[in-house]
């Protein structure tokens, strides 16, 4: 194992906080002492098969535990999305079928590998304890935690005075997050800010239990999207994907506003922002991008990267790659032209989407903006299309 000062220096690093610090101590002095691991746990919920890069600044942190020697217990949790985690939400959340569940792991585990060391990682399911489980000790596990208690959470608290109906299958959520901790038996458990409570929950049930309470450790802030305004979701679409083509990663790093950049460099790359706080914004952002390709790809893909975006947007040449969208010969004229809104289609969920994209002008033609919707355009064998900032086509009429 890693020598403690050097463990704590390198936990610590971006931290938000260690529930208690002088507890973690004891563990990693024990754990030198024995040379016992620690098992350090994080939950996921797989309710999307996709992994965006603030899920991965906790993983990150999951991976510097391991490699300071200890254990990784990625909990999936198959069982308990079935609930649906209610943190920060204002209403209930549909409950998913085992099918959908099943759907999303691989993809998860798949992309998890991109991060964590597998010689040192335990993949476990939480219906393995939990879908067992009997009614008694259901009833066992909900007298170990208040309802007084449950409410002090702040969303709970908000529904509970607007009156917006709670579940108490809501409640039973992260008592049954909690009991994880107890199964596995963990030390330490990861997560970012708006999971606190469910990790100090865990705390609490595992001393019920007559275990000693794991450590929480806050990885992470809530780290907003690209838009800078909400939360990094998928469902948002503000989100860069652990998986998504290089180009695009970092094309979409570059959009980001500048009040952004510095939450960014602090808590998903290993860059020192009294460095680069003293660049340009446009250098700052190029840094970044570069950093987080590098840590998903590698650094030859990030030079790379970082070229096309060059040529693409300061030179606006075309793209090197370019999707190829064919589309039925019905949609042309006799005069050679073809409605625009025809030729969005296929880069849009739908034809009102198409006008609503153009309208806003986020739709270019060989890069001449296109505004309005009622009119035809001349059409010829791959015409580039670019809609938004960075989707890029080229049309074919087949």
């Amino acid at each position: 194992m890693v020598p403690l000062e050097e463990q704590l220096k390198r936990l610590k690093r971006r931290a938000v906080d260690i529930i208690p610090e002088s507890d973690l101590i004891k563990k990693l002095e024990r754990a030198l002492r024995t040379q016992k691991p620690l098992r350090v746990k994080l939950g996921v919920d797989p309710t999307s098969p996709d992994i965006h890069i603030a899920i991965g600044v906790v993983l990150q942190k999951l991976r510097d535990f391991q490699d300071c020697g200890h254990t990784a217990v990625l909990i999936v949790g198959d069982f308990t999305a079935r609930i649906g985690d209610p943190s920060g939400r204002s209403a209930q959340r549909k409950m998913l079928s085992k099918a959908e569940i099943e759907e999303n792991m691989q993809r998860y585990q798949e992309q998890a590998l991109k991060i964590l060391d597998p010689h040192r990682l335990e993949v476990r399911y939480n219906s393995e304890w939990l879908e067992g489980m009997s009614f008694d000790k259901l009833l066992e596990l909900a007298s170990k935690y208040t309802v007084a208690a449950m409410l002090e959470r702040e969303d709970f608290a908000k529904r509970f005075q607007a009156n917006v109906p709670i579940s108490l299958v809501e409640f039973l959520y992260p008592l049954a997050q909690a009991y994880d901790s107890v199964a596995i038996q963990a030390d330490v458990e990861l997560g970012g800010e708006d999971q606190r409570f469910n990790l100090l929950i865990g705390r609490a049930i595992q001393e019920r239990y007559g275990q000693e309470p794991q450590v929480c450790f806050i990885a992470a802030p809530v780290l907003e999207g690209i838009d800078g305004v909400k939360k990094m979701s998928k469902s948002f679409g503000n989100y860069v994907g652990v998986t998504d083509p290089p180009n695009e990663m970092f094309g979409k790093l570059m959009s980001i506003p500048d009040a952004l950049i510095e939450r960014y460099v602090t808590f998903m790359t290993d860059l020192n922002w009294e460095e680069i706080k003293r660049l340009h914004p446009k250098e700052q952002k190029q840094r970044l991008a570069h950093a987080i390709v590098t840590r998903y790809y590698d650094e030859a893909t990030a030079d790379a990267a970082l070229a096309e975006f060059e040529r693409v947007f300061a030179r606006k040449e075309r793209p090197t790659e370019v999707q190829k969208i064919y589309l039925d010969k019905s949609v042309l004229k006799p005069n050679g032209t073809v409605w625009i809104v025809e030729l969005i289609a296929p880069l849009a969920k739908s034809r009102s989407e198409a006008k609503r994209l153009i309208e806003q002008g986020a739709v270019e033609l060989d890069s001449v903006k296109i505004t309005r919707t009622d009119q035809d355009v001349p059409f010829r064998d791959g015409l580039l299309v670019k809609v938004g900032k960075h989707t890029f086509a080229e049309l074919h009429i087949q």
